[in-house]
């Protein structure tokens, strides 16, 4: 089986409007913390001034040879690339002396590279291992993860992960084929016991999505990442500074509006009343779904959303309460 990476596109979602959410200063230093194929940093790179400068982030070992290797690699002075997870951004830009940056944006869940290569285990529609692993040079993949853990702890990652409300039978069937001397160790056979184990199906989809939407999530610490990777966002982003984000299920998108909402509340002492409220760390600037144009040729942007939001210049927020009151 021809695996070669260089043969899986990628269609880059909600690309200008990602872009365009995140640059506010052309000069300015950026972040692409989910790198994949490039597609979001190589139209910013082409937005940035001379002095501008973009750092992008995967820990995808693939994504950075598609950045470092070959013709589609980027010669681009202005760019650099670090092999590593979004989460610890703020301390790989500072090893780098960088403290703030103007923009930070991130594109979530997988890429179709990842979808479609049988041998990373992402896709039921695929046969392969059952790995599901962003970083293949470390962790612990899906398969192990099936021939090692209990059935509680497996249901859980199912129902809190996948939103599955037939995780416990879903783990029952997987704990009896591994007890029989047969665990689970590719796409197939994970499909095919979860199949047998959900007695009713969701039209039009797959009943083994949910399951393998959970052991992908539960693999990589993705909603954990994502939570260390917005405070990072925030810490880094100078006043002014923007971060977009791209969400494609209801968890994350839940994490990054609630985020962005908890620190765009106003704050005040209810002991205090005529205490100055604590000024806001960031403003919601939008949300935006793909349109249906791009909905129809790329049918994978389909639940997609983007949400940006600007970080507040600490004088300007307590300036917008102190007008809020006046006019009140």
């Amino acid at each position: 089986m021809d695996t070669n990476p260089a043969q899986f596109s990628h269609t880059t979602v909600l690309l200008h409007e990602t872009v365009d959410g995140v640059l506010t200063d052309p000069d300015g230093i950026y972040v692409d913390g989910t790198f994949g194929r490039g597609g979001h940093s190589r139209l910013l790179l082409s937005k940035l001034s001379e002095r501008g400068r973009l750092i992008a982030i995967d820990r995808d070992l693939e994504a950075i040879a598609a950045a470092t290797e070959g013709e589609s690699r980027i010669t681009d002075p202005r760019f650099s690339i670090i092999h590593s997870g979004f989460a610890d951004m703020r301390a790989q830009l500072a090893a780098r002396g960088i403290e703030q940056v103007q923009g930070v944006l991130l594109d979530l869940g997988i890429s179709s590279p990842q979808i479609d290569n049988p041998e990373r285990g992402f896709s039921f529609r695929f046969d392969g291992p059952l790995d599901m692993r962003m970083d293949t040079s470390r962790g612990e993949s899906a398969a192990e993860f099936l021939a090692r853990a209990d059935e509680r702890q497996i249901a859980e990652v199912i129902r809190d992960y996948g939103e599955e409300r037939f995780a416990v039978q879903i783990a029952k069937a997987l704990v009896a084929r591994r007890t029989s001397g047969s665990p689970v160790g590719s796409t197939n056979e994970l499909s095919e016991v979860v199949a047998r184990a959900v007695k009713t199906r969701e039209a039009g989809q797959n009943p083994a999505t949910r399951t393998f939407q959970a052991l992908r999530i539960h693999v990589n610490g993705e909603l954990e990442e994502l939570k260390q990777g917005l405070e990072s966002t925030l810490a880094l982003l100078a006043p002014g500074g923007r971060m977009a984000i791209i969400s494609f299920h209801s968890l994350e998108d839940r994490i990054v509006k609630t985020f962005i909402g908890g620190h765009s509340k106003d704050v005040v002492d209810r002991r205090a009343l005529f205490a100055e409220p604590k000024p806001l760390a960031l403003m919601a600037l939008a949300r935006i779904k793909p349109s249906e144009a791009e909905v129809a040729a790329n049918p994978r942007a389909r639940s997609a959303v983007l949400r940006v939001a600007q970080r507040t210049d600490a004088p300007l927020a307590v300036e917008h309460h102190k007008k809020r009151r006046r006019s009140e």
